[in-house]
């Protein structure tokens, strides 16, 4: 008689160790694993551009790691596992849970579906520190803004589990059919991604790696050097925590080994802002689309595609702007104070909706997560839950002067501008013509003019809002 076997189905949660699902495979047999790109049910929140690139490296690194012998299909996910179910003596199938809408949906008729035909489905939390229906307030309903969410009901509740060994597989051999990762078709058509790739080290040991060198180098200074974008202190481990190719619960306890005080408080704050992003989702799944405040229904938003295009190639003529939208493009991600910089001034400045800036980074973010990405511009446009108040708008120049003084970031990303003394750097039109000369720039023509006049927009935003 043939072996029974376990279905691992790996999605968010590529890696070996501290895997839950994973670990109950291997302790009840040998092991199938497997990934499915299911982008039919996803619809409208298949992954973008940028992450389907990491996903393509990611899912490289981790069949590597199971000496080629992981399975890939592409597909719909309750077809393709109940044909394995029908071919083959598989004795029940584990994975990781997910929270997006569209996999819960998905993943209860799968369940159902596959308990029908006699198979054991069993899921696991491998994504989260805590579960979304774990962490609510003492009537049984969700927290709405994020201090006591985080104060009271995670910090108050059992701490996060200690992180597992790594999974020790028997895989199976058989012909279990699958295609391979290029038929996948996960790299973007246009060769854009090519750049990323010096920027980051993708799979489990890259995320290993990654927060090791994290702890050593940027932790010491991470409450207050985080918002400085020329500085090494951001963790840039959020597109490891999105694939799962590291845990939460990994990163957590390393931090809290750290015994860095206050800097490690507020690394961990930060990952319980991504525990309140799920949950906000979980219990909230219109999120994505409907603003969270009903009042901003009735705002009156713009329609300048033009200023949007702008905004999206960094040709704003605001300068710490034009280096934020910059480095989203050549390297994945953008650096969270800019994050915030980049976010006020398209939902404010140019009075655009903040689904633009949402579909933007969707696309572009290697990190980009339908639960951060959602709750975060929801955030920034004074929509969301616990919010910045709408009035609360950044101004770039200020900004740029205040976290990037010496303009290190910003000449990064914006080399037209290199030769501009400081003085001038995040308000060029006001420098007299002979330094602008000096400095090699023709406004209008090797860099733009302001699209929009800071006061003026400020003053039309107030106006909005007040119309509500």
């Amino acid at each position: 008689m043939p072996k029974p076997i376990n279905i691992h189905w790996f999605r968010q949660d590529l890696r070996l160790y501290d895997n839950p699902a994973l670990t109950a495979a291997c302790a009840s047999g040998h092991v199938l694993p497997i990934y499915i790109l299911d982008d039919d049910n996803a619809g409208e929140f298949a992954m973008g551009g940028a992450n389907r690139w990491w996903l393509h490296h990611s899912l490289q690194s981790l069949n590597k790691r199971l000496k080629g012998r992981l399975r890939l299909y592409r597909g719909e996910a309750q077809s393709i596992l109940k044909r394995l179910v029908q071919e083959h003596p598989i004795q029940a199938v584990y994975w990781n849970r997910c929270y997006e809408p569209w996999r819960i949906v998905r993943d209860k008729s799968i369940k159902g579906r596959l308990e029908a035909l006699g198979v054991s489905v069993k899921s696991f939390n491998g994504s989260l520190l805590w579960e979304p229906w774990q962490v609510l307030k003492k009537d049984r309903t969700p927290y709405r803004v994020f201090t006591p969410f985080y104060r009271r009901g995670c910090l108050g509740s059992s701490p996060p589990r200690e992180p597992l060994p790594e999974s020790k597989l028997r895989i199976s051999t058989g012909d279990f059919g699958g295609v391979s990762l290029e038929d996948l078709s996960l790299l973007p058509r246009i060769p854009w991604h090519q750049q990323l790739e010096a920027h980051w080290t993708i799979g489990e040991a890259g995320a290993q790696a990654r927060l090791r060198d994290f702890i050593h180098e940027g932790l010491n200074d991470y409450k207050e050097g985080r918002n400085f974008p020329a500085k090494g202190n951001t963790s840039r481990l959020s597109p490891h925590l999105h694939f799962g190719e590291i845990s939460p619960n990994q990163v957590w306890h390393v931090v809290k080994r750290s015994g860095d005080g206050d800097n490690e408080d507020c690394l961990l704050s930060e990952l319980g802002w991504r525990e309140f992003s799920y949950s906000l989702l979980y219990h909230f799944p219109a999120l994505p689309h409907k603003n969270w405040q009903d009042k901003f229904d009735r705002f009156p938003w713009s329609r300048a595609k033009k200023a949007l295009q702008k905004w999206q190639r960094g040709m704003t003529g605001y300068p710490i702007v034009d280096a934020g939208m910059r480095e989203l493009w050549q390297t994945g991600t953008m650096h969270n104070r800019v994050r915030m910089i980049v976010g006020s001034f398209l939902v404010k400045n140019l009075l655009l909706h903040w689904h633009h800036g949402e579909a933007w980074f969707w696309d572009c973010l290697v990190d980009a997560d339908l639960a951060s990405n959602s709750a975060s511009w929801q955030w920034v446009a004074g929509c969301g839950a616990d919010a910045a108040p709408y009035f609360r708008i950044f101004n770039p120049i200020t900004q740029g002067e205040k976290f990037d003084l010496k303009g290190i970031y910003t000449r990064r990303f914006v080399p037209e501008l290199a030769g501009l003394p400081d003085k001038f750097l995040y308000k060029p039109w006001e420098a007299p013509s002979e330094v602008l000369k000096a400095a090699g720039i023709k406004l209008g023509i090797t860099y733009p003019r302001p699209i929009i006049d800071l006061k003026t927009s400020r003053e039309r935003a107030l106006a909005a809002y007040k119309s509500l």
